[in-house]
């Protein structure tokens, strides 16, 4: 027996939604290594806290990351075309926390912002420091990718490396790299 015409687009509704729901569990149980992208603005500089950040080529030195909508902080990422992105570590979760909540102090002296002589605003207490330009974008959904051609490298703290997990800010477990 066939279903009504009519009910099959909610049945696919459902089992669109269904499948969102598994994909985000799946990817909420996946770490994720935590960074801050910060750009300079022609209002000041924007940052927002981001697990997306994965390597993509060596030659030219690439990156990416998304954004979910291309406005805001992202909108201003989008907008300036270098980006710092500031690989965290495991003493900067406040930093994360920080870049994460809309209204959250952002860029304050405290937090041990410096500058490039081309303008990115950068940590230098982060593990690594990456220097980029935007090459290209991609649009999927709500969501920009972002391909950076990275332009310089800082290296920073030597403190391990701030993860996400479940919603929840933690640290890899070193001895298990340990040979």
């Amino acid at each position: 027996m066939t279903e009504p015409a009519s009910e099959a687009p909610t049945q696919a509704a459902l089992s669109q939604a269904a499948l969102a729901e598994e994909f985000k569990t799946a990817f909420r149980e996946h770490p994720a290594a935590v960074a801050i992208i910060a750009a300079q603005t022609a209002i000041g500089p924007v940052g927002l806290t981001a697990s997306s950040v994965s390597s993509v080529a060596v030659d030219p030195a690439t990156l990416s990351f998304s954004v979910t909508r291309a406005t805001g902080s992202a909108g201003g990422l989008l907008e300036a075309g270098d980006v710092t992105v500031n690989l965290l570590s495991l003493e900067q979760e406040q930093l994360a926390l920080d870049f994460a909540r809309s209204g959250a102090p952002r860029f304050t002296p405290e937090q041990g912002w410096d500058h490039f002589a081309t303008g990115e605003p950068y940590l230098p207490q982060a593990r690594e420091t990456l220097r980029c330009r935007i090459a290209s974008t991609v649009k999927v959904g709500g969501s920009t990718i972002v391909l950076a051609e990275v332009l310089e490298v800082l290296h920073g703290s030597s403190v391990p490396p701030l993860m996400y997990q479940n919603r929840r800010f933690g640290r890899l477990d070193a001895a298990s790299f340990d040979q």
